[in-house]
């Protein structure tokens, strides 16, 4: 008895050993790498992205920074991502399966595939579509947080519309586009002299290195403190008007490869490269007619309860049994369910993103089941499309949306400087268990 005893102990004892080591190697596999306010961000995501960037560059030809370099601005992006995601579970932001799914099936036309056949395509490059999906759902509740908190930050005023109106109308070159890229060089939080001096210095450092060749792309990807950093610090193709005044006033009639900077702001020193000029591309504009009903999830309703709802509606109105804009003068709390939730005609642009994917996948009169976008749960009915002709138009929709663009980029990149400066962030070198 006493031996089958001993040898049932020791039995036990080297099953929980072994299961102390199987536990060990798990947690070894993925370590912590950053612990931001309540949340962290682990090694296995630092890897997936530092893997992601690394076969984008392959594919463009690209030369990387040096892996040290590549996992700080890996690690910053990961922290302002997990910053935003936190703010976006308290502000209640969810994208559902179904929202994401047709988000999926639009990047894939874009790249004229299937879905399949774009899921094989990130399969064959080596990523698990699995995650790559999960990233793209963190992605759209990232930009639709940041917009929701940028649009209550943004003031543009009667006068700044007019201003710009009577510029335009003066300008030779609105119809050129100029293709920026930018390195921010960070002042710290609360800087003192000393601080900026030193930023400067380094500012001055890197004008020098692209001034006697080095790749700016490169440099971008080192240096920059930059939202676009891991882009290569590339900001796109923008109008003189789309752009900061600090910078427009610069590259105007500047050549191809130009370099500009230091140049000083509330951030830091910029440093400005003119990639590339061409003329306008867009010359038409589609507008959308459209209604919707909103419904917005509370402590009494819940999200799966104001979906419910909403799906009924869509039934009533596929049997006949109701009326859109009845429904929306009885139902819908957005301020335009006194008109019936006739939204008038308007750019997709200027809409939640879920709301204009919803509208580009409809036919005239058709209505969209339900989707979530960062205003609450809505149905919506496409009742008008047209295109317009927008080469001379300079109403002031465009002016104000010209203005908006130009202040979303420097308002928020001080939105996400007072997000870091505000938690808690602690960087683990070598990771922890």
């Amino acid at each position: 008895m006493k031996n089958s005893l001993k040898l049932l102990l020791l039995s036990s004892v080297f099953i929980l050993s072994s299961l102390e080591q199987s536990l060990a190697a798990e947690v070894e596999l993925d370590r912590v790498a950053a612990v931001v306010n309540s949340g962290v961000v682990l090694e296995s995501e630092v890897k997936d992205l530092i893997t992601s960037i690394t076969l984008q560059a392959k594919k463009n030809n690209q030369t990387l920074p040096s892996d040290r370099a590549l996992r700080i601005q890996v690690m910053d992006k990961l922290i302002n991502d997990a910053i935003i995601s936190q703010l976006g579970e308290r502000m209640g932001v969810q994208i559902s399966d179904a929202q994401l799914d047709e988000t999926l099936a639009n990047m894939a036309k874009e790249n004229k595939q299937s879905l399949e056949s774009f899921r094989q395509a990130l399969v064959s490059d080596g990523l698990d579509y699995e995650k790559y999906r999960e990233n793209v759902r963190n992605e759209l509740i990232s930009g639709e947080v940041r917009r929701a908190s940028l649009r209550r930050r943004i003031y543009i005023s009667p006068q700044e519309i007019t201003n710009l109106l009577s510029v335009m109308k003066e300008q030779t070159n609105a119809d050129v586009e100029y293709r920026l890229g930018h390195i921010l060089i960070e002042f710290p939080n609360n800087p003192k002299q000393a601080d900026i001096s030193a930023a400067k210095v380094r500012a001055e450092k890197v004008l020098e290195l692209l001034n006697n060749g080095s790749d700016f792309t490169n440099i971008a990807m080192t240096s920059s403190g930059g939202g676009n950093a891991l882009e290569g610090g590339d900001l796109g193709w923008k109008t003189i008007n789309e752009m900061p005044t600090l910078f427009s006033e610069l590259v105007d009639g500047q050549d191809k490869g130009s370099v500009f900077g230091p140049i000083r702001t509330g951030l830091g020193f910029s440093i400005v490269k003119l990639v590339d000029i061409r003329g306008r591309q867009t010359m038409e504009v589609e507008e959308v007619k459209a209604s919707h009903i909103l419904i917005k999830p509370s402590i009494i309703l819940s999200e799966a309860k104001a979906e419910a709802l909403l799906q009924g509606f869509v039934e009533q109105l596929n049997a006949g049994e109701a009326d859109f804009a009845e429904l929306a003068k009885k139902h819908s709390e957005g301020p335009t369910s006194v008109r019936g939730g006739d939204l008038g005609w308007s750019e997709p642009s200027k809409y939640d993103p879920a709301f204009a994917e919803a509208l580009a996948s409809l036919d005239i009169d058709e209505v969209h089941k339900p989707f979530r976008s960062s205003f609450g749960w809505h149905i919506a009915k496409l009742t008008g499309r047209r295109t317009l002709d927008a080469t001379e138009q300079m109403n002031e929709n465009r002016v104000y949306q010209l203005l908006y663009n130009r202040k979303f980029g420097m308002e928020g990149a001080r939105w996400i400087k007072e997000l870091r400066d505000e938690a808690y962030i602690e960087i683990l070198e070598t990771g922890k268990k």
